[in-house]
């Protein structure tokens, strides 16, 4: 079996280098959702959504973007069935992360990502967003909610 290499989050947090963001991916089979943290890693944004073809360039598409924003590393959902257990979308995200890792030095961790896509589609039905509308920012906003979640803890665990 292949070695992972994403780092657990407090081997994230010291790998980070000072004044870098972090970017967040929500990874579908037909897009991927971007997001950005600030500066001071307290707030993750929707970025964009990057419509995947092939891995060679989506991988490029993606640190291209990685560099012109500064990043200092990648953070992607992890998508965990109900039980904890991991299916085949979770083995995917991990074959990505070890493709990934080839190309780049960033350090990669993930985040639990159950329930992320239905609570940013709830909110959008709540703002009364169309389906057309749901279906174009939804990627985007569930990367953003899988970041901030990461945030939060990078944040709890520098309080302790």
């Amino acid at each position: 079996m292949a070695i992972d290499p994403a780092l657990s989050h407090e081997e994230f947090a010291a790998a980070l280098k000072p004044g870098t963001r972090l970017m967040g991916l929500d990874l579908g089979t037909k897009t991927i959702g971007l997001a950005l943290s600030d500066l001071g890693l307290g707030i993750a944004s929707p970025l964009e959504t990057i419509k995947r073809t092939k891995f060679s360039v989506d991988a490029d598409k993606l640190l291209s973007l990685c560099a012109r924003h500064g990043v200092g590393g990648l953070v992607l959902g992890l998508p965990l069935n109900m039980d904890g257990s991991e299916g085949p979308r979770a083995q995917s995200t991990r074959a990505f992360v070890r493709n990934l890792s080839a190309l780049t030095e960033l350090p990669v961790t993930y985040w639990d990502e159950r329930l992320s896509t239905v609570a940013v589609t709830r909110t959008l039905i709540e703002a009364d967003r169309s389906r057309a509308r749901r279906a174009e920012l939804v990627d985007k906003l569930a990367a953003s909610y899988i970041l901030q979640g990461l945030l939060d803890r990078l944040s709890y665990m520098s309080e302790r």
